[in-house]
């Protein structure tokens, strides 16, 4: 059997030819990268190939108005805001003031600063505010685990009929399946997706995920009604 260091290997392997391929090379999004690092942020944005994806959801439905909890370096704000028409605007919570700042900078790099509002403090105290500019057409949650399903309350509350609900970081090494697990992060995944399972207005799936970054995965949900 293959050993898990030699898996990993062959997953950033895969993850390097598919991104080659399918995603390619993109300077200001590497740019945003590289700004992140040296500023010391933590190497914690999705990969490439998990960024496209986005993209092309939030083109798949047409997407005006998106919400993003959790900005970091600005890195999944630019694949979200290229995916807007001209009119189309990006909301997206930061709680790090430094992380704001260099996200700042690399969204201007990018040449979506535009279509993008960063708003910087705790994401549940600057939720509530954005009820009088809801709906949003796609939410993308990627901030603090513990508070997932907080935020998705709060996701529910700001969509329409047809939105999409994108939440990452599901399967936390596969500890997600540990019903037993005291770690406040795969607490608080799980209540996530135990309240994605419980509400008849949401549609929802989850899958696993692997590549250079690791394994862990993915919940998207439709808005139902």
């Amino acid at each position: 059997m293959m050993s898990r260091m030699n898996s990993k290997d062959q997953w950033s392997a895969v993850d390097r030819y598919l991104n080659d391929l399918l995603v390619r090379p993109d300077e200001a999004l590497n740019a945003a990268l590289r700004a992140s690092a040296d500023a010391g942020l933590p190497n914690i944005h999705v990969a490439p190939n998990q960024g496209k994806l986005l993209h092309l959801l939030a083109k798949t439905i047409r997407a005006t108005r998106i919400l993003e909890i959790g900005t970091l370096g600005g890195y999944s704000t630019i694949w979200l805001a290229r995916a807007l028409p001209p009119t189309g605007k990006v909301v997206t919570l930061e709680y790090e003031p430094k992380h704001a700042s260099i996200a700042r900078e690399n969204i201007a790099r990018a040449g979506v600063a535009d279509h993008v509002e960063i708003r910087v403090g705790r994401a549940i105290e600057l939720l509530p505010a954005l009820q009088a500019e809801a709906p949003f057409d796609l939410v993308f949650i990627d901030a603090d685990k513990p508070s997932t399903a907080d935020y998705l309350s709060w996701a529910t509350k700001l969509t329409r009929s047809g939105s999409l609900i994108v939440i990452d970081n599901v399967i936390r090494d596969g500890k997600v399946a540990d019903a037993a697990s005291e770690d406040a992060n795969v607490k608080g995944v799980r209540r996530a997706l135990e309240q994605l399972a419980a509400n008849p207005k949401l549609c929802a799936t989850a899958f696993q995920t692997v590549g250079g970054k690791g394994y862990d995965g993915l919940a998207i949900a439709l808005v139902t009604d």
